[in-house]
């Protein structure tokens, strides 16, 4: 699974989308097959096969925000780590954006992980540098799937999460790429934060 998701190779716990409901008495039916969209409180429905990815985005957030506690440990007092505050506020904003969305849609919102496995070992402020640019680029691509997945006008705030990810990545030090989320036509992602140690063994750690 995608490295953003568990910060490391450990997926998180997977929470079913609920299944689809009849629709009320007096309905039309489509006869498409499709299932019903879930309501949210604002009336505007979110449809069942697009839960299964806001779900994977929070899990994503979740991590993210479990990431960006490494990342603010490693950093100096200084301007990186106000960055980091800064970052780390934006996806707090998004997670619970998220859980009220899956809330009002009917579905359980997942909850954070125990624990959660870092790609690599953190020891010092540039590796805080490519952890925080490694999260972003994972995020980016859990991004361009929700994109794909939802309809819309939600389509139009997972673009705002996916553009801020890609931007925050080039950020921290991520290399550019065209097109942000999408892996590159070998099928690698994008390097992330240069001038630090080569990957170690996958460090453990409890929230």
């Amino acid at each position: 699974m995608l490295h953003a998701v568990a910060l490391g190779d450990t997926p998180p716990p997977t929470v079913p989308a609920p299944a689809p409901t009849d629709p009320p008495t007096g309905s039309a039916a489509t006869g498409s097959g499709s299932p019903e969209p879930a309501a949210t409180a604002s009336g505007t429905p979110v449809a069942t096969e697009a839960v299964a990815a806001f779900q994977t985005a929070l899990g994503a957030e979740h991590a993210a925000i479990y990431g960006y506690g490494v990342v603010g440990a490693r950093l100096p007092d200084d301007q990186q780590r106000a960055d980091a505050r800064t970052a780390l506020a934006a996806h707090q904003a998004r997670r619970d954006a998220w859980q009220r969305l899956l809330g009002a849609a009917g579905a359980t919102p997942s909850a954070a992980a125990a624990g959660y496995q870092l790609p690599f070992a953190v020891t010092d402020a540039a590796g805080a540098a490519r952890l925080a640019a490694h999260v972003e680029t994972r995020l980016a691509g859990v991004y361009a799937d929700l994109v794909a997945a939802v309809a819309t006008p939600r389509r139009a705030t997972a673009t705002d999460a996916l553009r801020e990810c890609a931007l925050r990545a080039r950020r921290w030090g991520a290399a550019p790429t065209a097109f942000p989320g999408i892996p590159e036509p070998d099928g690698t992602a994008s390097p992330t934060a240069p001038g630090s140690a080569s990957p170690t063994a996958a460090a453990s750690a409890t929230a």
